[in-house]
């Protein structure tokens, strides 16, 4: 196969996956995602809020401080996203794309912390039951609440989640999976109700319960989330599948004979990537430092603009190259 198929090849397959897009425009689209997110979340905090109250049940309002939580979360995005998008200066030399990274983690953080207070509260109504408490039986106001939530909260799941794909921001990404934790919050909140409603004064109980439930769910896709969060913190380099991706790239551009010393990590929604190139030591200075930018060409056209590419080049004496085009360190 020719290096020019190669390379159209893989170019066609990661569009598949990836748009390169601008940081103004990236900047633009997560604002206005984030602001559509944050009215909708007022609106369904409070209505949930007075929902639970006027129809006697707990978790509903646990639900709709849930989706309260996510004003705090909303708050967070706007803010971090904006600084995230600022240009490099001298004290943040790469950018400040670690700030992206960093509400995203707060994200998850304030996920589980809602996810045990939610937890708590559900567990004091059951253990008031057990002692002879009689739970009051949920109206129908907070059943309609749950199911237009679920309705609201799966769209705004969806088209966070394809917004921040496309922009290829993490912190857009955990703010869907917020969407959707108050989205599976308020299945097992409209099932827990939906028991207590018909089935007996007997499971009124099942209304705390369902609140138990959803605070697992909550505390589960939020220890999730923080995973990548801290995996970038600690400078973790990107997946295999990606990094094949740059091998592949860097082995087919006509001038590199081989490589090595490759290094990737990310810093936000930016992929920072160092790596070293062998080129036939008879070549000019000009004409290696060609073959470099051709190089970072190729990976900006995969990875974005902001791609941040920095290249060192060597001498090739021989050395053996393995069946990625590397070589020996």
């Amino acid at each position: 196969m020719s290096k020019q198929t190669s390379e159209s090849s893989i170019d066609k397959e990661h569009k598949l996956h990836m748009d390169s897009v601008s940081a103004d425009e990236g900047l633009r689209t997560a604002r206005h995602v984030t602001w559509v997110g944050f009215i909708w979340n007022a609106l369904l905090g409070t209505a949930k809020v007075i929902a639970g109250i006027v129809g006697h049940s707990g978790a509903v309002v646990a639900d709709g401080i849930h989706s309260f939580s996510d004003f705090i979360t909303d708050v967070i995005v706007l803010v971090m996203v904006t600084i995230s998008h600022r240009k490099s200066n001298r004290r943040y030399e790469y950018g400040h794309g670690k700030y992206e990274t960093f509400a995203s983690m707060l994200i998850a953080v304030l996920l589980v912390v809602v996810g045990i207070g939610i937890f708590i509260d559900g567990l004091h109504n059951v253990i008031l039951t057990i002692q002879g408490h009689e739970l009051q039986r949920p109206g129908m106001i907070a059943l309609i609440m749950c199911a237009a939530s679920i309705v609201v909260k799966e769209w705004l799941y969806h088209y966070t989640r394809r917004a921040g794909e496309r922009i290829h921001s993490g912190a857009l990404v955990a703010n869907a999976w917020h969407h959707r934790s108050d989205s599976f919050s308020s299945v097992a909140t409209l099932i827990g109700v939906g028991g207590a409603m018909w089935l007996g004064p007997q499971f009124h109980v099942l209304d705390p319960i369902a609140a138990m439930v959803v605070a697992i769910f909550i505390i589960i896709v939020g220890a999730r989330m923080a995973l990548p969060a801290v995996r970038e913190l600690l400078e973790e380099a990107l997946p295999p599948d990606m990094q094949n991706e740059i091998r592949h790239s860097i082995a087919e551009t006509p001038g590199v004979d081989t490589y090595h010393h490759l290094r990737t990590r990310r810093n936000g929604s930016t992929i920072i990537i160092d790596v070293h190139l062998k080129v036939n030591p008879t070549l000019t200075v000009s004409q290696a430092h060609s073959i470099s930018s051709d190089v970072e060409r190729k990976l900006r056209d995969i990875f974005g603009e902001s791609t941040i590419v920095t290249s060192h080049i060597e001498p090739y004496r021989d050395e053996s190259i393995f069946p990625d085009g590397s070589c020996a360190d």
